[in-house]
């Protein structure tokens, strides 16, 4: 199957009268797409669903991934729900002045390995920082994109079924880093997180979405 720059359909949860989502709608949305996937490889759809990009700002949350192994968790930290997630990664926030991005593609039709898509997310959250003048974004030993080796602006935790990917990366505009205090984000101890606006960079989320869902189809496409 080929897929082009017209082949991808991006659905935005961020509008002007429902800037926020619930997260637990987030992921049912995401699923649904998910099955559609998972029915065209089972033979139960003749044609391919489109690769899909979804974004979002959610309320207030905190997320464990699959490798979080904690067990006496509070079901609420400092007022955000605390929820279970199938992405990898362990234990981070997500909220307002954050901005989800989850696609919902095929690895195989793209030619791309797990190691390889991490790889692409990375990159189009590295261009979408030097767009707005943060030149220093970079990746390390440790998944996600950062601007210094200690000051991590954007976590990537993904989740494949049947080479199907969901969940995705999660980039700090402008939101509020001292609920990332609450926690060990990412459980990684001595590092801090920052964000466009602790950067004296201040710009809208709806026009970070635009251009970081564009520098990510030209990454998965290139």
């Amino acid at each position: 199957m080929r897929i082009d720059k017209s082949g991808f359909q991006h659905i935005s949860f961020l509008t002007s009268r429902f800037p926020k989502v619930d997260y637990l709608r987030l992921g049912e949305c995401q699923q649904r797409f998910v099955q559609k996937w998972l029915d065209f490889k089972a033979n139960k759809l003749q044609h391919p669903p489109r690769p899909t990009i979804l974004t979002a700002q959610v309320c207030p949350v905190y997320t464990l991934g699959r490798r979080d192994t904690k067990t006496n968790i509070d079901d609420n930290i400092g007022g955000a729900k605390v929820i279970k997630a199938l992405r990898g990664g362990q234990t981070t926030y997500h909220g307002p002045g954050q901005l989800l991005v989850y696609p919902i593609l095929d690895l195989n039709a793209l030619h791309l390995n797990p190691r390889k898509y991490v790889s692409k997310l990375e990159e189009a959250i590295i261009q979408t920082c030097r767009h707005f003048g943060m030149k220093t974004a970079h990746t390390n030993e440790h998944t996600g994109v950062w601007l210094t080796d200690d000051e991590k602006i954007a976590a990537i935790g993904i989740h494949l079924r049947r080479y199907i990917t969901s969940h995705g990366l999660a980039l700090n505009v402008s939101t509020d880093l001292e609920m990332f205090k609450k926690i060990v984000a990412c459980g990684l101890e001595d590092k801090t997180t920052t964000s466009f606006q602790a950067q004296g960079v201040n710009v809208r989320l709806k026009e970070v979405e635009q251009v970081l869902v564009q520098h990510l189809i030209n990454a998965l496409l290139s």
